[in-house]
């Protein structure tokens, strides 16, 4: 049965001519192409003839071979494929792909530069697919006080450090993150995927009444908590259910996704130009995310790793690892906070944009980061993480302060060729997370990285404000709070390990199935 979790894409057909030489090379062409294919797909032979998929992101699968002749008599064979992606409404996106994929015949093993390096099961591919759903609506929540804080501020009189520390108390909602992240150790991931899900739907919709700055950032700080809570719960399940060579590639669509998400945020935005209170239809929209939640609580399965660890006793985290995580999420967000949270302000008040013009720049610089997204979690698969990710942490904040210091046509060149380059990190940085705990310990140890991490934006945010208001521009505070990514980059290099290619019970051996339990004769954790 096709998964229910979207309305149903129809099954897609691939018909395929192939007109055979004469002789050994025919010979050896015709014997290729009969053979089972194992590339985005690994064939088996079907009892009813042709070859079903025995492993492959299909939900339907099969292949049929016609052997004819031609109008000239020459041998033909013609494939004719039938597939049904277990991706829900995403096959759109992917069904043509697919099909070209499908017309040509790659090498055993290999894969198109679009998938994943370790080809995905039917399970994996339907999860991946309700776990997009999901932190679509994260994207929206987690960017919309961003996108709109100008709008609210000029509807309540406050000015830049007043916006700065409302953005930074929004933070605090890092305290619901952490306690959902902890449950979600305790109750499973599924229940505490829907619930944030839920939960941060509406109590951004409270938003909507707000009669100051104050009870605006009150409302946030819910939203934003339940929102950081489902993007790290998005991120821990896909480590758990993508298979080793292909966690960076799912946690790169998880980000093209949640950009979605964001970006929806972007294309209503000129709706703030209607009028001095328009942002609010803003925060009417997460509606829709309450039912898309509701709706996929039939179908999302309760993460394999989870039901296999949760009747365990709990495994202590690595403090190591917590602290270099923790200590990179703080010198990161020091200078990604600020930079991204008041960009729309530092184009309307120092270069005079509308809300519409605001939009256009935020669309035509941020699309291409998804290209950024999509190679920098294929070439952490292949290649590893470190490097990837030092690299693209340097380029990108680099990139993002000359941004801020440019005129002219110069802003929107810095920021697209950063939004490409930065992007990177996401996927490469952004897979070490979930990778490097326990299963039983996982939720709670990127809750508290996650923590620290907000600690950081809240002082790039409160630091940007003021030295914004005391130098009379943004462009030197960013400039100055670029120091901390630049130190990251030396420390991703020097201190963080390599994980590309491991499956997660190498990494924390903890997990293996026959170990016994600590106190037991277990050793101690790695650190």
């Amino acid at each position: 049965m096709p998964p229910r979790y979207f309305p149903p894409v129809a099954p897609k057909k691939v018909v395929t001519v192939h007109r055979l030489a004469a002789g050994a090379q025919g010979a050896a062409e015709r014997e290729r192409l009969l053979a089972p294919r194992d590339d985005l797909v690994l064939e088996e032979p079907d009892p009813d003839g042709g070859y079903r998929a025995a492993e492959g992101p299909f939900v339907a699968y099969h292949r049929d071979l016609d052997e004819g002749t031609g109008p000239d008599g020459a041998p033909v064979l013609t494939e004719t494929t039938e597939f049904q992606l277990g991706i829900g409404v995403w096959s759109v996106v992917f069904n043509p792909l697919v099909a070209r994929s499908l017309r040509e015949r790659r090498a055993a093993g290999s894969s198109p530069w679009w998938a994943p390096p370790d080809r995905l099961d039917a399970r994996a591919a339907a999860v991946l697919g309700m776990l997009c759903a999901l932190v679509m609506v994260s994207g929206y929540l987690g960017t919309l006080i961003t996108q709109t804080i100008t709008f609210a501020a000029d509807e309540f009189g406050a000015d830049d450090r007043a916006q700065g520390g409302a953005l930074a108390a929004v933070r605090v909602g890092v305290v619901f993150s952490l306690a959902v992240m902890a449950l979600a150790d305790r109750r499973g991931r599924r229940q505490m995927l829907i619930f944030s899900a839920v939960a941060g739907c509406a109590a951004t919709m409270v938003g909507a009444l707000a009669p100051n700055l104050f009870w605006l950032g009150a409302s946030q700080t819910v939203a934003r908590g339940f929102a950081t809570a489902l993007a790290l719960l998005v991120a821990v399940v896909a480590a758990e259910e993508m298979p080793a060579g292909s966690r960076a590639y799912a946690i790169s669509v998880l980000a093209m996704t949640a950009a979605l998400g964001a970006g929806m945020a972007v294309w209503f935005l000129p709706l703030a130009d209607l009028g001095v209170s328009a942002w609010r239809v803003l925060y009417l929209l997460p509606v829709a995310g309450i039912a898309l939640a509701l709706h996929l609580r039939r179908d999302l399965p309760e993460s394999h790793r989870y039901e296999v660890a949760h009747e365990r006793a709990p495994t202590r985290a690595h403090p190591r690892r917590v602290a270099l995580l923790a200590a990179s999420g703080f010198l990161l967000a020091v200078f990604t906070a600020p930079a991204s949270q008041f960009q729309n302000e530092f184009l309307r008040s120092e270069h005079g944009f509308t809300a519409l013009q605001i939009t256009l720049f935020t669309l035509a610089t941020s699309t291409p980061g998804g290209l950024g997204i999509l190679i920098g979690g294929r070439l952490a698969d292949l290649r590893g993480r470190r490097l990837v990710g030092a690299v693209a942490v340097a380029g990108g904040v680099g990139l993002t302060v000359a941004m801020y210091l440019a005129q002219s046509w110069g802003l929107w060149v810095a920021s697209a060729v950063g939004s490409v380059v930065g992007a990177a990190a996401v996927p490469a940085l952004g897979v070490y997370g979930p990778e490097l705990f326990p299963t039983t310990s996982r939720g709670r140890t990127n809750g508290i990285i996650s923590a620290v991490g907000v600690v950081g934006s809240s002082a790039g945010l409160l630091a940007a404000g003021a030295l914004s208001d005391s130098l009379g521009s943004f462009s030197p505070a960013m400039a100055l709070l670029a120091i901390g990514p630049a130190i990251l980059a030396v420390l991703i290099v020097v201190a963080y390990p390599e994980t590309a290619h491991l499956e997660l019970e190498e990494i924390n051996p903890e997990d293996r199935v026959d170990r016994p339990r600590l106190g037991e004769g277990e050793p101690e954790p790695p650190p």
